[in-house]
């Protein structure tokens, strides 16, 4: 890309003399802050606009996005008429969100070079009397807050304060003054002197944006600490509520895994909040906000495919509008360039990477493309930014990792194999069935029953493409669900709606998985005990113990694809073509159905296979296997070959099975007892894996975070155990295995891996 030209230059220098010709004489310390407020100031344009040198306005297609910027900003300046009741004929008073937003466009307008209002005096003057209108009637120190309290706190003071800092040159005292006084009323500095309710997680990181930027505003250094040190308690890992967790969780509301939410409005507060205040006296030097780094890798990354995040993550907003994934996965990507920025330089070349891989990818919505036509200025500095990665040939495109990322603390679970990804969404006593708010997602109902998501090549836009809006929501892939009809809203707003299950998780070496959900379902008397075991082509399903009083049906939905492929079927096996198979084992009437759905305007095709289990079932059960991607003559294959995955147990005491080829032994035990060669003392997951080189490894996990001990057992001859675990207090060897753990409850639901090098059998 060519350099910036010397206009650009010109235009953010004509702009810094205006900002610094503001500030009236200093003394020493006063001087000194000054310069620090002039810093963030500049490093806020920066981190939100792009700073000189990111992008040439003269070049395309910067050049058009701020010509239509400027054009936007010029029509609103026009049209302004202030009345008591509006600033814009258009906007009738409250107007909590669309008002602050024009007013912060046409500042933006001002900051930005190359709209044809850069430092434009009478733009600059027009953002500064809109502000303080809008504060006299609206936004005023003595009004009363009602509705939703977010507009009052966050929404609406981010976008004046926001305003009245890139416009600061034109802003009088009085009109500073007055919109601060307001600040203060709605967001006092006591707001952030408890963790508590909702000034937590991401609410907590936009309530210190917006006390920064107060600070900014006013030029007022107290606030500037208050707002870097109220960050701390964000950075802690949590084991309850809302935050981060040690297993890569990220949950908000109390009870809703969010990273494609509030989780990544957190990250992208943080990472602007780090930009902006790096070099100044309130730079944040609190070593755990190592966190967040972290966070990017353990927290957000297994989230996203091929650039869109996933919607197990995504809690109430799912089905806010189309692509609504890929738009949270172009979110994600943005605050992850812009942490990088300030990230060390391991962090930053892995980073960089990761995106690249993820634009790379993302065909269905090619980042690119969607930040240069999107409409937010902001999203210029991410095009910037994602455009230099891409053109970078010295940064590779990284792949999608492949293997296996439980979250037992938000009950959920990501499988990566050659070709295909899955995601598992469950509900737990600390996790929510699904979240409904604000009218939002008042159809979720079953999304925590065991939902099953997967993408083969090709199908990027399989959640994406209206798929909320018309699916059946009685049959959602992978469920298990009564059929009793249900009112919009069924159960508690804001994830109000955990059941009584403690057993949901399972263990993993980080390659196979054995993850299991002892269900109840959503205002139903339906009990299960499900279990999935993900491995290379394919993902084994059982179920169990499903019993149910509800007088009507009671279902598993083997899968309700999108898609008005070719559904073809034979002896014990269905195959999708283009998407993948399916093997349901003799005994079992697999049932299909194909129709067109319709919903706000769309009409969408979809394939179902479902499993009746009847009307009021008791103890009734399943297994089938998801082949995703697979080819009609691999899935009759698979199905054909009974021996390849051996079912060991499938009660409600305990789920198992065996897999020859690849080694793999895998039970979730939920009461003690014994299945195949596995025993355990008490109810745990246990995954074994014969390596083929002469080792194998163990591998347990306590999903109800209460065992002080368990002793598990493997009836197969091993010399001796070559690589422990701190958890481990005993091994004994020989003809069989036995391991004693300790206390298990402490590793909140993670796996602990032992291990062994095997003997040979004595004949």
């Amino acid at each position: 890309m060519k350099g910036p030209s010397r206009r650009l230059f010109l235009q953010f220098s004509g702009l810094a003399a205006l900002l610094a010709a503001c500030a009236p004489p200093k003394d020493s310390r006063e001087e000194t802050h000054a310069g620090a407020f002039a810093l963030l100031r500049r490093r806020w344009r920066e981190s939100a606009l792009g700073h000189p040198g990111m992008f040439d306005p003269a070049r395309e297609p910067y050049r058009t996005r701020l010509a239509r910027l400027g054009a936007q900003a010029r029509r609103h300046r026009d049209a302004m008429a202030p009345t008591a009741g509006s600033l814009w004929p258009d906007l009738p008073f409250p107007s909590l969100g669309a008002t602050p937003a024009r007013l912060r466009a046409m500042a933006r307008a001002y900051a930005l070079p190359g709209t044809g209002l850069t430092a434009e005096p009478g733009l600059g003057t027009a953002v500064g009397a809109g502000i303080e209108h809008y504060v006299r009637h609206v936004y005023a120190a003595d009004a009363e807050q009602t509705g939703n309290w977010w507009d009052w706190q966050i929404g609406t003071p981010r976008s004046l304060l926001d305003a009245a800092v890139l416009a600061a040159p034109h802003l009088t005292d009085t009109q500073g003054a007055a919109l601060c006084e307001a600040v203060d009323t709605f967001v006092p500095e006591s707001r952030l002197d408890d963790y508590v309710g909702n000034s937590t997680g991401a609410n907590r990181v936009d309530l210190c944006t917006v006390t920064l930027l107060r600070a900014i505003a006013g030029a007022d250094p107290g606030r500037a600490a208050l707002a870097a040190a109220a960050l701390s308690p964000v950075f802690r890992y949590v084991t309850e509520g809302d935050g981060f967790y040690r297993d890569g969780s990220f949950v908000q509301h109390g009870s809703v895994p969010y990273q494609g939410g509030y989780g990544a409005v957190l990250l992208t507060g943080l990472a602007t909040l780090f930009a902006v205040l790096r070099g100044t006296p309130w730079e944040i030097t609190d070593p755990a906000a190592r966190t967040v780094l972290d966070a990017v890798d353990r927290a957000f990354a297994p989230f996203v495919h091929d650039g869109a995040c996933m919607d197990l993550v995504r809690g109430r907003g799912v089905d806010r509008r189309a692509f609504g994934d890929h738009r949270r996965g172009r979110e994600i990507a943005a605050a992850v360039l812009l942490l990088a920025e300030t990230a060390p330089e391991a962090e930053r070349a892995r980073w960089r990477a990761m995106v690249k891989g993820w634009a790379v990818r993302d065909t269905v919505k090619p980042m690119l493309e969607a930040a240069e036509g999107a409409a937010e200025a902001s999203d210029l500095a991410f095009h910037a930014r994602l455009s230099a990665v891409l053109g970078d040939a010295t940064v590779p495109a990284a792949a999608e990792p492949a293997g296996h990322r439980l979250f037992p603390m938000s009950a959920r679970a990501v499988h990566r194999a050659s070709g295909w990804c899955a995601a598992l969404s469950m509900a737990s006593s600390r996790v929510a069935h699904y979240e409904h708010g604000n009218g939002e997602n008042l159809r979720g109902w079953h999304t925590g029953s065991g939902m099953l998501y997967w993408w083969a090549r090709g199908h990027g836009d399989h959640y994406s493409d209206a798929f909320w809006p018309t699916v059946d929501p009685y049959r959602l892939p992978g469920t298990t669900v009564s059929t009793r009809r249900l009112p919009g809203g069924a159960g508690g707003e804001w994830g109000d709606t955990c059941p009584p299950a403690r057993w949901v998780g399972g263990a993993t070496d980080g390659v196979y998985a054995a993850v299991g959900q002892h269900l109840f379902g959503l205002e139903s008397t339906l009990e299960a005990f499900k279990s999935w075991f993900f491995l290379d082509d394919a993902v084994v399903c059982l179920g169990a113990g499903i019993t149910c009083r509800d007088g009507v049906p009671v279902e598993t939905v083997v899968d309700n694809r999108r898609t008005g492929a070719r559904l073809t079927s034979g002896t014990g096996w269905a195959h999708l073509e283009d998407h993948g198979g399916y093997v349901v084992p003799a005994g079992q009437s697999l049932r299909t159905l194909r129709e067109d759905r319709t919903a706000t305007g769309v009409t969408r095709a979809y394939a179902t296979l479902w499993l009746d289990h009847g009307v009021d079932p008791d103890a009734a059960g399943y297994v089938y296997h998801l082949m995703p991607g697979a080819g009609r003559a691999a899935t009759a294959a698979r199905a054909a070959d009974a021996g390849w995955a051996r079912v060991l147990a499938n009660t409600s005491a305990q789920q198992g099975i065996e897999v020859p080829s690849l080694g793999v032994t895998a039970v979730n035990f939920w009461t003690d007892g014994r299945a195949g060669g596995l025993a355990a003392s008490d109810p745990c997951a246990v995954l074994v894996r014969d390596l083929g080189d002469g080792t194998a490894t163990v591998t347990v996990a306590d999903p109800r975070r209460e065992l002080d001990g368990l002793t598990v057992t493997w009836d197969r001859p091993v010399a001796a155990v070559t690589r422990g675990h701190p958890l481990l207090d005993r091994a004994e060897t020989g003809a069989r295995l036995t391991l004693t753990f300790g206390a298990l409850a402490d590793r909140e639901g993670a796996s602990c891996t032992v291990t062994v090098r095997l003997r040979a059998s004595v004949a």
